[in-house]
């Protein structure tokens, strides 16, 4: 039980993560590359982008990429949530 709670915590800070990067990326504009909470949001959820972007197409968007992740992200915290209620 408890490493369902941790991966789902995992999976959560991840997710809000993305969230978070961007909407910074709506308030900060084009010079989002130079804010270093962007960077580290960038940081934080770059394993995950790069994993779902090497299963997809080399020439799929970067946009596409971004919101499958997040898709995948909330789907795989849903489940989680959901094993955990009947575990």
């Amino acid at each position: 039980m408890f490493w369902l709670s941790a991966v789902r915590a995992v999976v959560e800070l991840l997710l809000l993560s993305m969230l978070a990067q961007a909407a910074l990326a709506l308030l900060a504009g084009r010079r989002r590359d130079e804010n270093p909470v962007y960077q580290l949001f960038a940081l934080l959820t770059s394993p995950p982008r790069r994993l779902l972007a090497f299963c997809l197409p080399a020439r799929t968007p970067v946009w596409l990429v971004n919101g499958l992740t997040g898709l995948a992200l909330l789907l795989l915290w849903l489940g989680l949530a959901f094993f955990r209620q009947i575990a």
